[in-house]
């Protein structure tokens, strides 16, 4: 249905508003994703009772038809690092009021982010005060909110615990990971302090119509309130606050699931109003209307921005300190680290089906090779109206 809606908006969109070159990309590869436009090939079965047509994928990361193995091998890469240790889930979020500075700048606001969230963690937890430790972090940048307008924040998987300078594992105790009233004013200061530094050194661009005089009035009125900070509840093994990271590292800001309805006059699909609570105190779901333009203009402000790392790992987790994480497995009793072989895409399906991907569904037999289909040259589907007529569903059964 995401899909549809760019077929239906996109080329009146296109024309009324500039949009960057990796936008535009984006969305034609998403159009073209699993049809003839990007070629593919036939498989048969030897004794000529099925045939088969595959077409091939985009890959793109905002391509929620190229989402579930993306995702899969990016969850399956990860639990064999997790260590045998509580996690704790935390979301550093930036004030509204920076979203322009943000637009403006995202690959520097995003790495500015990620260095005072990663920052404020290390330090603190790094304090005797606190815990004492090295711990390890997983950090994943997400910037929509449920109702997909700008929301940049940071999701953090954190052990609960680390290694200690003198090689040895503690664990956190007392039942909390931080307190939060220290964590909130150490992220706003690195962060706060952070923009200025590029500001001086001359690596920001400024809003139309700002003033640098005008950042530095806003930074001041935003250094003296609250930002928002959670520490959710501590996660045995860390492998459930994995699995919520993996569902938003690809296939874009909204699930098919959550779509109701995609004409050429609106879209309404469901969110989770986080202030408006039920009796249990969980949000209520609503659905939110938005016309066909406004739905493609929130969700193309998502679009991953090329050389962006959006997944980063920190402290234990980091790359660079394996020989640190072999000491905390070895003392958790867990084996050496072995770096699995990667998630192919039939291992994958077979996760979620349990009918093998190439074989014959009326004998069983391996499907074989028996066509390739050329991808559509460059200049051939020029038009987006012509996408419908080469689109045909994936694996779509050829009369033998």
């Amino acid at each position: 249905m995401i899909t549809k809606a760019l077929r239906l908006g996109f080329v009146a969109f296109e024309k009324a508003n500039p949009l960057p070159g990796y936008v535009r990309s984006a969305v034609r590869l998403m159009l073209m994703c699993r049809t003839a436009a990007l070629g593919g090939h036939v498989e048969s079965c030897p004794d000529g009772h099925f045939h088969r047509v595959w077409y091939n994928s985009c890959g793109h990361r905002f391509c929620p038809k190229c989402a579930f193995l993306r995702i899969e091998k990016w969850l399956f890469g990860w639990k064999s690092r997790l260590l045998a240790t509580d996690h704790y889930h935390v979301i550093f979020t930036i004030p509204e009021e920076l979203n322009a500075l943000w637009l403006c700048n995202v690959r520097l606001m995003a790495s500015l982010l990620f260095w005072a969230a990663s920052r404020t963690l290390l330090e603190l937890l790094g304090d005797e005060k606190y815990l004492g430790v090295l711990p390890g972090i997983i950090a994943t940048l997400h910037t929509w909110g449920r109702t997909l307008v700008l929301h940049p924040h940071i999701h953090c998987l954190i052990t609960g615990g680390g290694l200690t300078n003198n090689g040895k594992w503690k664990v956190v105790n007392n039942g909390y990971l931080i307190p939060i009233r220290v964590v909130m004013p150490v992220f706003r200061g690195k962060f706060i302090y952070a923009i200025r530094k590029a500001l001086r050194d001359g690596k920001l661009t400024l809003p139309s119509g700002m003033r640098p005089q005008q950042l530095e009035n806003l930074l001041n009125k935003l250094g003296r309130k609250k930002w928002n900070v959670h520490i959710r509840q501590r996660c045995p093994g860390g492998t459930g606050v994995l699995m919520y990271l993996g569902r938003y590292i690809s296939g874009g800001p909204i699930s098919k699931s959550r779509l109701i309805e995609v004409t050429e006059d609106r879209v309404l699909f469901r969110y989770a109003d986080n202030k408006d609570l039920d009796e249990d105190k969980r949000p209520i779901s609503k659905v939110m209307p938005l016309s066909l333009s406004d739905f493609i203009r929130r969700l193309l402000l998502h679009v991953p921005v090329p050389g962006l790392q959006y997944v980063r790992s920190y402290g234990i987790y980091a790359n660079t300190k394996r020989p640190e994480l072999a000491q905390c497995r070895e003392q958790l009793g867990q084996d050496n680290l072995e770096i699995p072989e990667p998630l192919g895409w039939k291992d994958a399906l077979a996760k979620v089906s349990d009918k093998h991907p190439e074989r014959c569904p009326v004998c069983g037999k391996q499907l074989l090779y028996s066509g390739v289909i050329p991808r559509k040259r460059q200049g051939e589907s020029a038009s987006f109206r012509d996408f419908e007529k080469l689109i045909q569903p994936v694996g779509m059964p050829v009369a033998a």
